[in-house]
């Protein structure tokens, strides 16, 4: 793979693509001061996956990622092109081996936006820890970190699991004692959507959990943790 004629392609095929008011909608909406091309999710999705068609070696991979994360216009990270980086390496997520958790971590802090730590916290982490069971070391770590978007991430790295049908019980129950009195919205919001997706699969650890913690809970992890319960837990969990 030629890494910097694919990172041009795609920079190129997406300034085609490029609309100023959707632009400029989209850093408002995101409080956003990068630059925005103004380019559709379908539209760029489509354009950054078409660079991984053809699989690459893990070491390409790793390389056009970097490359597109790194991409900047008059000094400012350009939006598309670090959408399109974690883009890639989530289509590609297979090769990812233990050491790129580091990837994963330089790529988190250096985001300021639920735009990219979401998509990076379940399926690069996540998806790794997932893979690689002894990283979640790392995750026990970062549930204390300093920077909030590295908290947020080991709390939703939670979420590649319980997707998958093998959700780490463990964690979730000391994560969320440990993140219970967070007054960051987006931890907040975090553990909640956490529990709400553990009640799609197990409603009955989930009611076990919430109900004796409601009291502390914050009014948004509440509300996110009982919204797939049973109508009758979720009432008399509420109602206390």
């Amino acid at each position: 793979m030629d890494v910097d004629g694919e990172v041009e392609r795609l920079l190129a095929e997406f300034r085609a693509q490029a609309d100023p008011v959707r632009a400029e909608s989209e850093k408002r909406y995101l409080k956003s001061d990068f630059v925005h091309i103004g380019v559709t999710v379908p539209a760029l999705r489509k354009v950054a996956l078409s660079a991984v068609k053809t699989k690459p070696t893990r070491d390409e991979l790793i390389a056009l990622a970097q490359k597109l994360w790194d991409v900047t216009d008059e000094g400012r990270p350009v939006h598309e092109a670090r959408m399109a980086a974690m883009e890639v390496l989530a289509k590609r997520a297979a090769l990812l081996e233990p050491p790129d958790i580091a990837l994963g971590e330089r790529l988190i802090r250096e985001s300021s936006s639920w735009v990219y730590v979401d998509h990076l916290a379940e399926k690069i982490v996540g998806g790794l820890v997932v893979r690689y069971p002894d990283l979640g070391t790392v995750l026990d770590a970062w549930v204390s970190d300093p920077y909030m978007w590295i908290r947020r991430t080991a709390m939703l790295a939670l979420l590649a699991g319980v997707r998958a049908g093998a959700p780490d019980l463990d964690r979730i129950d000391r994560f969320g004692d440990a993140l219970i009195n967070e007054k960051e919205f987006f931890i907040r919001k975090a553990l909640g959507w956490v529990l709400r997706e553990l009640s799609k699969k197990d409603p009955e650890w989930v009611v076990a959990w919430v109900e004796p913690r409601a009291d502390v809970m914050s009014g948004v992890t509440l509300r996110e943790a009982v919204r797939r319960l049973p109508p009758e837990d979720a009432k008399r969990i509420t109602s206390r």
